[in-house]
Formats: structure tokens, sequence, C-alpha cells
């Protein structure tokens, strides 16, 4: 997998993102900040929809091409119980049948899915159980 940005998830399997634990604190952040403050951390797989927006007009070129290639997608905010509340698309539901509350899992999707070694970033898809 060709992350977005180093350091984003974690090398193994199951995938899973890399947060920071601030080590005067304890504060979990993510993505974790370089430097010796804080502590690299596998941040939980699953949580719930804190928030969201649609995002319903074309972003800036690069990397998207051409207004026919966009689509309105899920942007949001979820709750990692106990960690921290991560900003991420949502994905695999269709825009109208998201709720807050509900029960969500860590994918990763091609940000430029035409692309010949495609970045991947963070996405939240629903897992299957009730909010």
């Amino acid at each position: 997998m060709h992350a977005i940005a180093e350091h984003l998830f974690a090398p193994d399997q199951p995938l899973q993102l890399i947060g920071g634990r601030d080590r005067q604190s304890g504060r979990i952040v993510f993505p974790c900040p370089s430097g010796p403050g804080f502590e690299p951390i596998k941040l939980g797989r699953t949580g719930t929809l804190w928030s969201w927006t649609i995002q319903r007009f074309r972003p800036k070129s690069p990397p998207y091409s051409g207004p026919e290639a966009f689509e309105p997608w899920a942007i949001g905010y979820v709750e990692l119980p106990g960690e921290v509340i991560v900003e991420a698309r949502i994905v695999g539901i269709p825009l109208d049948r998201l709720t807050i509350g509900m029960s969500l899992e860590l994918t990763a999707i091609a940000l430029d899915p035409g692309a010949d070694d495609p970045r991947m970033i963070p996405a939240f898809q629903p897992d299957g159980r009730h909010p």
C-alpha cells in the first residue's frame, strides 16, 4: 500500500492507523507528530460516527480531473473509544443513510484511483453493528 503520508498506517495487518501519545500528558492525537515528545501507538480499528458532512463540489486540481469525474462524498469525524476523534472519508454507505452514532471500521481507499500507483488515504465504512 502506498499511503498518502509516511507513518500514517501501521506496516502490518490488520490495517491500523498510527497515532501519537504525548509522553507527558498521555493525550492521544492523530496523526502521530514527529519528535521525541510523542510515542507512536496503533489506534483502534472501530469507532462511531461523531459528526459528518458531504463534500458536494469538485476540489481543485490536482489530483482531480474534470468535473465529470467528481461525485459527492461523505467526510466525518469518527470517535475511536478512549483514544481520539479522527477525520476521514466515510465509504460503503449511501449518503442519505449516514447517522450519528453508527458503528464504523477502518479501511483505506485510493485518493487517485486512476493513477498507476494510487495514494491511499484512511476511510471508515459500516461494520455491520447497529449504533
